[in-house]
C-alpha cells in the first residue's frame, strides 16, 4: 500500500524542490491517506488589510523548517500516518458565494473519505464552507475557535458574508453544535456593549483573553475538553489569537494576545479530542517580519498532524 510522507531533509536540502507543505508529495487523492494539507487562498471577505490569499504559499515556503518527530507527544507523524499536500481548492476572487461553493465541494471528498483536512487560509470567512462540508459528512460538530475576534456579527456593510460573520451563519445553519462549542482568546474593543452578547446568545462558551491570562493554560485546556467532551470537533485557529509581537503578519491584529509557546501548549493539551478537521487562517505575509507569522502557522499545522498520528498510535 502506498504511503505518502515528507521528504527527508537529511538526504536533500530543505531549500530544494517544489514548495509543498513540509515537502510532502503533491497528490490530489483521498486513498491511503490519514490527513491532507489544503490551501484556501481567498481574502475577498477581509474588512481591513487584505493579502491572506498569499497565506498558503507563505506557510508552505517556511514549512520546510519543520520536522516530523514531535518529542512532546512522543510521535513520529509519518511512522503512523500517510499524508499529502492536496494543493489549493478553487476560489473565485471577489465573489464570496461562488468561492464558498468551490471550497465546500473541494473539501467534501476528504471529509467523506474520513481523511482529516488541515487547511490554511485565506481570511476567516473560509471556515464557513469548510464547516458546511464537514457537517455533510459528520453532522453538526463542536467548534473549537481560537481568535481575538468573535466572528459572530450579523453583517458587515449590509452584507451577510464577511470574515467577521462565519460563526453566526454556522450556528444558524446548525452545522455546528454551539452547546459543545467554545471561543478562546477574544479581546480588544467592540462597537457596543451588546457585542459581548453575540456569541453567548448563540450558545457558545466564551473565554476572553483577560480570563485566559488569569486562569492559565492548564485551566484553558480543561475547560475546552469539558465543553467538547467526546463530540466530533472542528478546530479553527485565527493567527491573530497570537499577540502581534509573535504574529504581526495578519489583517486585523489585536494587542494583549498569546505567545507561540502558549498556543503550542494549549493545542498539545487537546490531543485526546475527536477532531475531524483543522484550519489556520489570516496569515498575511506582506505584513510579516522574518516569516515569523508563517512559521507559527506552519508549526501549528504540524501539531495538528501530530494529533492525527497520536490517535493512530493509541489505536495500534
Amino acid at each position: 500500500m502506498k504511503k505518502y510522507q515528507a521528504a527527508d531533509s537529511q538526504e536533500s536540502p530543505r531549500f530544494s524542490g517544489i514548495k509543498t507543505f513540509m515537502r510532502m508529495e503533491y497528490v490530489k487523492t483521498t486513498e491511503n491517506i490519514d490527513f491532507a494539507v489544503v490551501g484556501i487562498p481567498f481574502d475577498s471577505a477581509a474588512s481591513y488589510r487584505v493579502g491572506t490569499r498569499f497565506g498558503p504559499s507563505a506557510i508552505r515556503d517556511i514549512s520546510s523548517l519543520t520536522k516530523p518527530y514531535n518529542p512532546v507527544l512522543g510521535v513520529d507523524i509519518f511512522e503512523y500516518c500517510s499524508g499529502v499536500d492536496y494543493g489549493d481548492v478553487k476560489t473565485v476572487p471577489g465573489y464570496i458565494e461562488d468561492s464558498y461553493e468551490e471550497i465546500e465541494n473541494g473539501l467534501l471528498p476528504l471529509f467523506q473519505a474520513g481523511v482529516v483536512p488541515i487547511s490554511m487560509g485565506g481570511d476567516h470567512s473560509v471556515t464557513l464552507p469548510e464547516l458546511r462540508a464537514c457537517a455533510k459528512a459528520n453532522g453538526p460538530v463542536a467548534l473549537i475557535h481560537f481568535d481575538s475576534h468573535y466572528d459572530t456579527w450579523e453583517e458587515y456593510f449590509g452584507k451577510p458574508y464577511n470574515h467577521g460573520t462565519p460563526f453566526r451563519h454556522a450556528a444558524n445553519e446548525k452545522i455546528i453544535d454551539t452547546s459543545k462549542s467554545i471561543q478562546v482568546g477574544l479581546r480588544g474593543g467592540l462597537y457596543t456593549k451588546e457585542d459581548t452578547k453575540m456569541s453567548p446568545d448563540l450558545g457558545f462558551q466564551v473565554l476572553t483573553a483577560v480570563d485566559c491570562h488569569k486562569m492559565g493554560n492548564e485551566e484553558i485546556i480543561r475547560q475546552i475538553k469539558n465543553r467538547v467532551g467526546d463530540s466530533k470537533a472542528f478546530l479553527t485557529f485565527d493567527v491573530d489569537f497570537l499577540d502581534p509581537a509573535y504574529a504581526p503578519g495578519t489583517g486585523t491584529p489585536e494587542i494583549g494576545g498569546f505567545t507561540t509557546a502558549d498556543a503550542l501548549e494549549i493545542i498539545r493539551g487537546l490531543k485526546d479530542l475527536n477532531i475531524v478537521g483543522y484550519d489556520v487562517v489570516e496569515v498575511a505575509p506582506q505584513y510579516d517580519h522574518g516569516q515569523i507569522t508563517a512559521l507559527a502557522a506552519a508549526n501549528l499545522m504540524v501539531e495538528f498532524m501530530s494529533h492525527v498520528a497520536y490517535h493512530k498510535k493509541e489505536t495500534i
